[in-house]
């Protein structure tokens, strides 16, 4: 099956994304574009301290209000996926990277991380 590819628009509205909701005080750990094998598309995956407390229904509305108050328009927003902080794959990424000075920009896939495997990532932040 050909993979759609992520071309520097796409790379470009994640960092976008990213910098709404920074600019709107929820403060996002880590976020990298992942190759859905099961959609056939790239979502932009997200994890958040703020966003544990909340049930997964609340934690997409929270992030789509955030990016909804900071003027970001709704049509360019990517499809999300969120993850607690405490997932086994989010918890394997943010150890693996703990100590790089940066991550963005970095490409991963061909590997499993945690209890996910990675087909193909490029990676936004992991702190």
């Amino acid at each position: 099956m050909d993979k759609t590819a992520l071309v520097g628009a796409d790379f470009a509205a994640g960092e976008e994304v990213l910098k709404a909701l920074d600019q709107s005080e929820l403060k996002i750990t880590v976020a990298l574009w992942v190759y859905s094998s099961d959609h056939e598309d790239w979502r932009l995956l997200l994890t958040s301290r703020m966003l544990d407390s909340l049930d997964l229904q609340d934690a997409y509305r929270l992030v789509h209000d955030r990016l909804s108050q900071s003027g970001f328009p709704a049509e360019r927003v990517p499809p999300v996926i969120i993850l607690s902080t405490k997932d086994p794959f989010v918890r394997t990424l943010r150890r693996l990277f703990a100590k790089a000075q940066s991550v963005a920009g970095m490409r991963l896939g061909g590997q499993s991380i945690g209890n996910r495997f990675i087909e193909d990532a490029y990676a936004l932040r992991i702190s």
